[in-house]
């Protein structure tokens, strides 16, 4: 039909048959494929009519699927830009605290340096005081063997290593991230910073920062100073720190000494301390030589010894001498050490212009030499020893043996017993001290010879002597000696209303005694005025009538001080323990200078001196220390009782003393005032005190050479009393006890001779002045019996034969004599109402 298109064609709207089949069928790749219909985009698949899903990439294009290994090769690539980026991460925070990370103050303990206590001898060590046992050396000074053996033993990198070691730390971590033993993974350098700068924690964020700062070290300091620092610091056991204390405390020997075995050895050790040490048995020892053989085939490779030197050294263990025991406080050595150190705390620093500090002391490196000596030190236990009554009930613990030995011309103390272990008791009975009793009549004498009188001055010794107020002073058993006794002999019998009668006839007697004393070296009670000595106060130490008695508690070091005034000629040297301290560099930091000074007296007082010393030499020669000639040599000393507030005897002393040494003796009981009669054996100076003096000066005086005193001047001045002329003395009217008479602080016996020797008949030095060559008018008429028409002469001889100043008075006229002459003092009227006893 014309004008009419066929169909499809033209603009129909469907598509050309021809075009549809050609659409239809396949092509390319598609006829390749056989009868598999191409994916279209619409991703339904052939076959059900629905075409398959095709994903496209970005270039239009069908994406290709990835095989199993492109999948993992993808995964490792992404794994590893990861690894990447946390290691710059980590590597620019591990930068951040490196800069930012400083070095923290050392650990105070390893900084220390133990402090040593020698010998006057500035060589022979009595003890140490330390924090820890560390005395530091030089690099220079510690012997290469022992450098090479730790090196081998625990860091054989360590001269080439960067101070860390990285692949230990990550093989650490994942060990302990195991469960297994922990490990430390450390350097020579690392070690070192854990025990300088951080504490022992076992931690990742230590291990961090202890990484940091051995970088941080190892960039500051040298391989040598990092070594010298490691070997100053490390723990070798035994309480020792750093090679040198390890040295001595295994060898006991310096650390320069050591040898190729002995190095070895300790190197071993910092490897487990506590299981290495030899002493610990069979199975410490096996396990030490296991790890001296890895030490010594260390050294080896690294050619720091021939491999035949290593062979022969691994054969055996070095000799290990006996361990000693820890007695650093034990005996004696802890009460000397705590004296010490007590005393430096008062003693001024030069480089810092105070007190040395505890730190100073404890781990400052300090040097101190006291002026101990261990032959004094050695003689006073020993003598204790010798003499002390044996028992059960004698034992340290109940009684108290106290010794102090002091030089004359110096007041250095050179030896002390304080009594117990200062393990078991740390009391100090050298200083504790006890009452005195009539050990200071000494010290009253030197005060009444300065006031005017002499030695053949007369007092009372009739007893009771009646004070004003009505108290009486009586001697030992009530004992009378004349009512004319001169000095001598009262020192020499020990007799209390002598001595208290010289007091009480003094100017105000009791406050002259009581300077004397604190002049001559026995410290003042509490209150004003110069304190020194051990302890620096005398506890009861008052201006009392009874001052002369020895109420006062008194240490032995002060009490033996004090009579070595007496035999220095009247000057004093305060008593000192320490000669010097030095810095372990050997600087001098204090110098201990002398304080010689006379204080009896500035015009008489060596004369005074040699008048004391004299009257104390008879009371060795022929009065209650007798005990005392078992040195054969000359000796002068004083015995001395006293008793607590039950009349109990609490106390026995006897101090004494050559030209060259001082020494007192004390014995006391329990708490220090219990009682000693009817308990200790013989509870009288002259007996256990004397006789231990006796020992104790033996071994001192050992070797020395003897020298004698001054003989005696005689000083007389203008007597301040009247009643006390010189005077033939009677016989006692009861006789004392031919086995004991001592005056006590309430009138105890101490050993008396049963046959007084004759004094002499002239004195060896004429007395600086005579006595009245003219007759005085005859004395009134006593019930007394008048002396011997002719007599013989007195204890200190006679120049004429002509009769006494006065006559004798009875004992009744004696005493109203010398309370109107105290009435006659108005400081002496001042004492009566203060009196105790």
């Amino acid at each position: 039909m014309a004008g009419k298109r066929k169909a499809g064609s033209g603009g129909g709207q469907g598509r050309p048959p021809a075009r549809k089949a050609a659409a239809a069928r396949p092509s390319g790749a598609a006829k390749k494929a056989g009868s598999k219909a191409p994916a279209t985009r619409t991703g339904k698949k052939a076959g059900n009519n629905k075409p398959a899903r095709v994903v496209l990439g970005r270039n239009g294009k069908p994406k290709k699927a990835r095989t199993r290994g492109q999948k993992v090769r993808r995964a490792l690539v992404y794994v590893l830009l990861a690894c990447l980026a946390g290691a710059l991460v980590v590597a620019g925070a591990f930068v951040y605290l490196y800069q930012t990370t400083k070095l923290p103050d050392p650990n105070a303990d390893f900084e220390t340096n133990t402090s040593f206590v020698y010998y006057s001898d500035g060589e022979s060590e009595l003890g140490q005081y330390a924090v820890q046992n560390r005395d530091a050396i030089a690099y220079d000074e510690m012997p290469q063997d022992i450098k090479d053996a730790v090196v081998a033993a625990e860091n054989r990198t360590f001269w080439s290593d960067s101070g860390v070691d990285y692949r230990g730390i990550v093989r650490a971590v994942f060990n302990n991230a195991s469960g297994n033993a922990t490990q430390g993974a450390s350097t020579i350098t690392q070690q070192y910073i854990k025990v300088l700068y951080l504490t022992q924690e076992r931690s990742y964020t230590r291990k961090l920062k202890e990484a940091i700062l051995s970088l941080k070290v190892g960039r500051q300091k040298s391989k040598k100073q990092i070594l010298e620092g490691y070997l100053n610091t490390i723990y070798f056991g035994r309480g020792a720190y750093g090679v040198q204390a390890a040295a001595q405390a295994y060898f006991d020997k310096p650390a320069s000494e050591l040898d190729l075995k002995e190095s070895a050895a300790l190197a071993a050790i910092i490897n487990n301390p506590n299981g290495f040490d030899p002493a610990d048995g069979k199975d410490a020892k096996r396990a030490l030589r296991e790890r001296y053989a890895y030490v010594l085939d260390g050294m080896a490779k690294a050619d720091e010894i021939t491999a035949e030197e290593a062979k022969r050294a691994a054969r055996k263990l070095p000799k290990f001498p006996p361990q000693k025991a820890d007695d650093k406080f034990g005996g004696q050595k802890g009460h000397v050490l705590t004296m010490v150190k007590n005393e430096l705390t008062t003693l001024t620093n030069k480089d810092t212009g105070e007190p040395f500090t505890e730190s100073e002391i404890d781990g400052g490196g300090l040097r101190v030499t006291t002026t101990f000596t261990q032959k004094a030190m050695t003689a006073a236990e020993e003598g204790v020893a010798e003499v002390r009554p044996e028992g059960k009930e004698f034992s340290d613990k109940n009684l108290h043996v106290a010794v102090a030995s002091v030089d004359v011309g110096s007041g250095a103390v050179r030896g002390i017993f304080a009594g117990q272990d200062y393990l078991d008791s740390e009391i100090n009975w050298a200083i504790a001290g006890g009452q005195a009793g009539s050990s200071v009549k000494p010290f009253a004498l030197a005060a009444g010879l300065k006031a005017g009188y002499s030695l053949k001055d007369t007092f009372e010794g009739n007893s009771p002597f009646v004070l004003d107020n009505g108290d009486e002073i009586r001697n030992e058993q009530d004992n009378d000696y004349g009512s004319a006794v001169n000095l001598i002999k009262a020192t020499e019998d020990s007799i209390n209303t002598a001595y208290t009668d010289l007091t009480v006839s003094m100017p105000d007697g009791p406050q002259k005694v009581l300077e004397m004393m604190n002049a001559m070296g026995i410290p003042p009670n509490k209150g004003p005025g110069k304190h020194y000595g051990f302890p620096r106060a005398s506890a009861g130490l008052d201006p009392y009538p009874s001052i002369t008695l020895g109420s006062a508690t008194i240490s032995p070091i002060n009490m033996a001080n004090g009579y070595a005034t007496i035999a220095n000629g009247g000057r004093f040297n305060q008593p000192y323990i320490i000669e010097k301290v030095e810095s372990k560099d050997g600087e001098v930091l204090y110098d201990h200078s002398l304080s010689d000074k006379q204080v009896i007296d500035k015009d008489q007082g060596a004369d005074i001196a040699a008048d004391v010393s004299y009257a104390l030499q008879q009371v060795v020669a022929t009065g209650t220390g007798t005990a005392a000639q078992g040195i054969d040599r000359p000796a002068a000393g004083k015995t001395g009782t006293a008793t607590n507030a039950l009349d109990q005897v609490d106390s026995a002393w006897f101090t004494g003393y050559t030209p060259q040494l001082s020494t007192s003796v004390m014995y006391v009981r329990g708490k220090g005032n219990e009682q000693l009669d009817g308990w200790l054996p013989s509870y009288f100076g002259g007996d256990y005190p004397a006789d231990t003096w006796t020992a104790v000066m033996n071994r001192d005086m050992e070797g020395v050479e003897e020298e004698t005193f001054p003989p005696p001047a005689y000083v007389d001045g203008e007597a301040p009393d009247d009643g006390h002329q010189p005077t033939l003395p009677p016989k006692p009217t009861k006789k004392p006890s031919p086995t004991k008479s001592e005056s006590t602080a309430t009138g105890r016996p101490t050993k008396t001779p049963t046959e007084v020797p004759s004094p002499p008949t002239t004195p060896t030095q004429d007395p600086t002045t005579q006595p009245p060559t003219t007759a005085p008018p005859p004395p009134p008429p006593t019930t007394t019996a008048p002396p011997p028409t002719t007599p013989t002469c007195p204890v200190l001889g006679c120049t004429t034969p002509t009769p006494s100043a006065t006559g004798v008075p009875s004992r009744a006229a004696a005493t109203a004599a010398a309370t109107a002459a105290a009435t006659r003092s108005a400081f002496a009227w001042a004492w009566w109402d203060r009196m105790r006893w």
